[in-house]
């Protein structure tokens, strides 16, 4: 019982260690550039873009729904959490305001 413990816990490791790559850079990229009133509405569209990309895997891969493990649908249930959260902490007018910034950068790009 033991080995299967230890390769229980090193697969665990194997995929926690790069979904939390995955989650940390973009997180740590958009709190050091962007200004404080548009972290929240950045980080509620990452969560929910991770959201959207682990259900649409979950699907593709068939993953179990009713597991007693950690699967996928229970991934992308957390991001959707987290995504509703810091929506609930944003604004309405720092959303606007971070697409008017997206929408203005774009727009000044020469072609």
């Amino acid at each position: 019982m033991t080995a299967f413990n230890t390769v229980h816990s090193l697969r665990l490791f194997g995929v926690l260690a790069p979904l939390s790559v995955m989650i940390v850079g973009p997180a740590f990229f958009i709190i050091r550039v962007l200004q404080p009133g548009l972290i929240p509405p950045a980080l509620a569209i990452l969560f929910s873009s991770y959201a959207a990309t682990a259900a649409m895997v979950a699907a593709w891969i068939h993953s179990d729904r009713n597991s007693k493990n950690v699967t996928l649908w229970d991934i992308a249930g957390a991001f959707t959490l987290m995504g509703c959260t810091a929506a609930i902490f944003s604004e309405p007018d720092q959303a606007a305001l971070l697409f008017e910034q997206l929408f203005e950068r774009h727009s000044d790009t020469p072609r």
